[in-house]
């Protein structure tokens, strides 16, 4: 499912119009800008994606009731939760998409890298 239909369904659910809910969407699915397949799930599909999405857009939002007389507060958690799961079935924790995934001597930083230190900007000619 794409943001835009998370977001419609957020406001079937809530109240609201798409637009309301539509940022909180796309946070969760940017990850696809640098995974093009379901693996960029992995960065925010998480338990701890549902509390970034808090610490970013606040405990809750504020949306038109469903009868258009007064409002609602939506918590934050509670949309991001219910991408999570329309797309997975489940709400899964970031360990989750980590435990059959291999330990690498990289990882721990005891394998080392020579880097060009022009790669590191240091060989830049100094501005006159």
């Amino acid at each position: 499912m794409n943001s835009w239909n998370h977001a419609v369904s957020a406001s079937r659910k809530w109240g609201g119009r798409p637009e309301d809910y539509i940022e909180i969407e796309e946070f969760i699915d940017s990850s696809k800008k640098s995974m093009g397949d379901v693996r960029h799930r992995s960065l925010y599909h998480h338990t701890e994606g549902v509390w970034l999405c808090q610490l970013i857009f606040g405990r809750t939002i504020t949306v038109p009731k469903k009868n258009g007389h007064g409002t609602v507060e939506v918590p934050v958690r509670l949309i991001a939760e219910r991408h999570i799961i329309e797309d997975l079935g489940w709400l899964p924790a970031h360990a989750d998409y980590h435990k059959d995934n291999p330990i690498q001597k990289w990882m721990s930083g005891s394998q080392r890298k020579e880097v060009p230190l022009s790669t590191l900007l240091l060989n830049q000619p100094s501005e006159v």
